[in-house]
Order: C-alpha cells, then structure tokens, then sequence
C-alpha cells in the first residue's frame, strides 16, 4: 500500500556530488518525519538525515553536516538527498525511511522508529 522508491545513486568520484530521490506513493505523510539512512557491509544502518515532512526540522549526522542537505517537495510526495563534497567513507547503500506516526526529533535518529522503507540505492565514492 505504501511504497517509496529511491533513485539517483552511482558512482563519483571524491569531491563529486549526487542528489538521491525517493518517491512515497500511497499514503501520505504530512505529518510525519522521514529520513535517510545508510548502511555499509558488517555494521548497522547508521542515521544521515531527517525531516519533518510538514515542517521546518531538519537534522544531519555530524559525519555529513555541511556537505548533504534534505528537503522535500511536497506537491511531488518526493524526499530529496543533495550530497555534495562527497568522501569515500559515505560509500553505503543509502536508504530513504518514513514513519507511520508522529515521532520526535530524538526518535527520528533511530531506525527502528520508522516503519517504511526504500529498497535502497548504492552510492560509491571513489578517491
């Protein structure tokens, strides 16, 4: 019923940029955060971003700040990712994430918090 498909991976070079994009159809969250997660061979899908989809909160892991900036364009029902000044430590599979419900801002840095997900879409930063 509710489905989000994630696009814009690929591969670049250091210093490159890319703009991930996951499209929500189905239910709409207006209320609700959404974020994007990514995860690397061995270890857990760690926390890059999150937006209040209706809002104005908006929060970065501190390995990212400065460098990606999400946003959304409601009217589309589309999360965004802008990556730039990318590194090779952000080479992951990058997952878009909503929840069901309200969360709070703290919540919102936690996986288990959300209840969608994207397939997931590979990003490589070479050096």
């Amino acid at each position: 019923q509710v489905r989000m498909v994630e696009s814009g991976g690929g591969s670049v070079q250091a210093g490159g940029s890319l703009r991930l994009s996951c499209l929500a159809s189905g239910r709409t969250f207006s209320d609700n955060g959404m974020g994007w997660f990514r995860q690397v061979p061995g270890k857990e899908s760690a926390f890059v971003a999150l937006i209040s989809w209706n809002g104005g909160i908006v929060s970065y892991s501190d390995s990212v700040k400065g460098r990606f900036t999400i946003s959304r364009d409601n009217a589309k029902n589309t999360l965004y990712l802008q990556m730039n000044s990318l590194k090779p430590e952000d080479t992951a599979v990058y997952y878009c994430a909503a929840a069901s419900r309200p969360i709070t801002q703290d919540m919102g840095l936690m996986a288990s918090s959300y209840d969608y997900w994207g397939q997931g879409t590979q990003v490589t930063v070479s050096s």
